[in-house]
Order: structure tokens, then C-alpha cells, then sequence
């Protein structure tokens, strides 16, 4: 699929930051392993310095709202399992 490691790896970091997506989700876009991924946007250092720091500040804001999302699943899991629970009692 790749014809090498360094063009993997720009086609991730590039995904990464026109999507502004996760690592998780340029993994399963690319069908690679997250751990690819990480691997892949290190590599982005000695490659392309310049989107190697888009792709990092992108992560960053991901990091630092990875609580927030996490938060919204666990709020949006109990609010189905409730509607369930109505829908079922009814």
C-alpha cells in the first residue's frame, strides 16, 4: 500500500491536521495501529519539520481535551441507557 515508511508517514500527519482528528482516528482511517501512529508522527521531526509541528499541536488540543470527551461518551451512555429503560417499562 506504502511505497515507503517517510510518505506513511506524511499522508498521517497531513490527515491529521486538515481533519484535526485523533490518533485513534487516523489509525482506523489509514487501517494501521495507533502505536503506528505515534511512531509515524515522531518520524515527522526529521521529515517535515514544519507539519510535524501542525500535527503536534493539533494532538496537543486533543490531549487536553481527551477529559472533556470522555466526560460527554459516559454523559451520552447514560442518557441511552435511560431511554431504554422508558421505553422498555412502558
Amino acid at each position: 500500500m506504502w511505497e515507503s515508511i517517510a510518505q506513511r508517514a506524511i499522508a498521517c500527519g497531513e490527515y491529521i491536521v486538515r481533519t484535526k482528528c485523533t490518533v485513534r482516528a487516523c489509525a482506523e482511517h489509514f487501517g494501521m495501529s495507533k502505536s503506528t501512529v505515534h511512531k509515524d508522527t515522531e518520524r515527522l521531526a526529521a521529515l517535515n519539520g514544519t507539519l510535524w509541528e501542525q500535527v503536534r499541536d493539533v494532538l496537543g488540543v486533543n490531549l487536553r481535551e481527551r477529559h472533556l470527551r470522555g466526560g460527554d461518551a459516559t454523559r451520552r451512555m447514560y442518557a441511552r441507557r435511560r431511554a431504554d429503560k422508558t421505553k422498555t417499562s412502558q
